[in-house]
């Protein structure tokens, strides 16, 4: 079939996408910038990449019309602004739009379960979405809606794996006793799959769980003996739905806004009703929380994380066209640019630049970063705790602690890294090998800044003093992490405007 995915560059549309071409499908990726979207070069005689914003709908003109099935997996968990709950439908609307110009018999979403009466802004969003998109009328809707989903990269996973880990104990609010219904990852892709053009699953939605009903405080006990910590939970009255947002901001890796869509979240129960079963339809064995946990855990220690929550970039701070930056100014800034010369193979170099961050660290006073980490968190930014999707691999897109990686070239060795921490500029950090012509090689680390006037001047030269230790300890130790030091190698070092 020729299926259309939306969401290709988000955590499940990633997941899904060689699954349908593994399948024999051909599947056209609407994304909002081609640049950004990679994908493993075995897959791309199957793919086709289409630009097109859903919020606007002249972007949507050329988009193919033969497509027979689309997926929909367009929605904001990070999305807590006022015009939140209308700019969701409004997207739906322009999507169903072009739907009725095409060939497409069936469309699938992925919503929420929404069985409570008094919903949270977001799962009433998803039943909105739900009724705009069932009045397609070229288009049959299927809908598999779900709880919590436990996967390697998921924001729910991701959230409760640093609430466990960092917190012996922990100070919950009283919402902590609402009841869930988590469902594996792998779950989720296998009925994602399974009632693509199913006739009995047509113009039908469907509640998806696992086995297990729990509260989110039994959830945090279960990850807690999974990984053989003893964790204690108490729960008082008086944390406030906004105090509750900011615990869970500054403890976990989250943003602030997904702090406040899940803690509101969690006032609602999301237990699958009986009435709305898969199971006749398509049988299947959903694996137990404890196992999609293990799982979980598994693929993150075999550095099989394919997608994360926070790929999308409504994790970070930067606009939708974010591979704008991708080339750095020329004028008006201020750059650190430090040289170092070394004759290790390239390779092992290039391998400590590309595992930079995330659990390895900075490479030099990683207590400083951490710091800056922690402040950028106080004033409303994405602080250190992202992380990395994987500790070795990064592509275009990739989050990388706070910043965000616009050109990962291992081809010719360059890494551009753009800042997502709270600035009074812009801010660049860029990683180069370039031979020389004796035969070694010079690792180039560029470190440059455009400043939003004086406040943005002033940060600068107040770095400055900072910048001398770290940026010289950084390329030194980034060339000879894992290896012997020789006693002589040249260092050039160029500070200034």
């Amino acid at each position: 079939m020729h299926i259309l995915l939306t969401g290709a560059t988000g955590y499940i549309g990633q997941r899904l996408l060689p699954l349908l071409i593994e399948a024999g499908h051909h599947v056209t990726c609407l994304v909002r910038d081609a640049r950004r979207f990679e994908f493993p070069e075995r897959l791309r005689a199957n793919i086709t990449v289409a630009e097109g914003d859903l919020l606007r709908p002249d972007s949507l003109a050329d988009l193919p019309l033969d497509i027979e099935a689309a997926y929909y997996l367009v929605h904001s968990m990070s999305g807590h602004d006022k015009d939140f709950f209308r700019l969701e439908q409004l997207s739906a609307l322009h999507f169903g739009r072009y739907l009725s110009r095409t060939s497409c018999r069936q469309v699938i979403y992925l919503s929420g379960i929404a069985n409570d009466r008094a919903l949270s802004v977001h799962l009433r969003s998803r039943k909105a979405v739900e009724k705009v998109l069932s009045k397609v009328q070229t288009a049959q809707l299927t809908v598999l809606r779900a709880s919590i989903i436990i996967g390697s990269g998921s924001a729910s996973f991701e959230i409760i794996r640093d609430l466990v880990e960092k917190l012996p104990v922990m100070v919950t609010p009283r919402w902590l006793n609402s009841r869930c219904q988590p469902i594996g990852i792998r779950d989720v892709m296998f009925y994602l799959m399974q009632v693509l053009n199913n006739p009995a699953c047509l113009g039908r939605s469907f509640d998806i769980g696992g086995p297990d009903v729990l509260t989110y405080r039994q959830m945090l006990l279960g990850l807690a003996h999974a990984r053989g910590l003893k964790r204690y939970i108490v729960t008082v009255p008086v944390l406030t739905p906004r105090l509750s947002s900011w615990w869970l901001y500054l403890v976990t890796s989250t943003t602030f806004s997904l702090a406040q869509s899940l803690v509101e979240s969690l006032r609602n129960d999301t237990v699958a009703d009986p009435a709305r079963s898969i199971d006749a339809v398509v049988p299947h064995a959903c694996m137990s929380y404890d196992a999609a946990v293990r799982l979980a855990f598994q693929r993150i220690e075999q550095n099989e994380v394919v997608s994360s929550w926070s790929d999308a970039l409504s994790s970070g701070v930067m606009e939708k066209q974010f591979m704008d930056h991708i080339q750095m100014p020329q004028f008006g800034l201020f750059r650190d640019r430090q040289t170092l010369s070394f004759t290790r193979p390239p390779q092992q170099v290039l391998q400590n630049v590309w595992s930079i961050g995330g659990e390895r660290g900075w490479y030099k006073v990683d207590w400083l970063w951490r710091i800056r980490g922690l402040l950028d968190k106080l004033a409303g930014g994405v602080g250190l705790r992202r992380g990395r999707r994987s500790p070795t691999d990064l592509r275009a897109g990739d989050p990388l602690d706070f910043w965000r990686v616009l050109v990962a070239d291992r081809a010719n060795g360059r890494l551009l890294l753009y800042a997502e921490m709270k600035l009074p500029g812009e801010a660049w950090l860029q990683f180069r090998i370039l031979p020389n012509d004796d035969g070694t090689h010079t690792l180039e680390q560029l470190a440059a800044f455009r400043p939003h006037g004086l406040a943005g001047r002033l940060y600068w030269y107040a770095m400055v003093p900072f910048h001398s230790v770290i940026f010289k300890g950084m390329i030194e130790n980034i060339v000879h992490y894992g290896g012997a030091r020789p006693r002589q190698e040249a260092l050039l070092s160029q500070s200034g405007a």
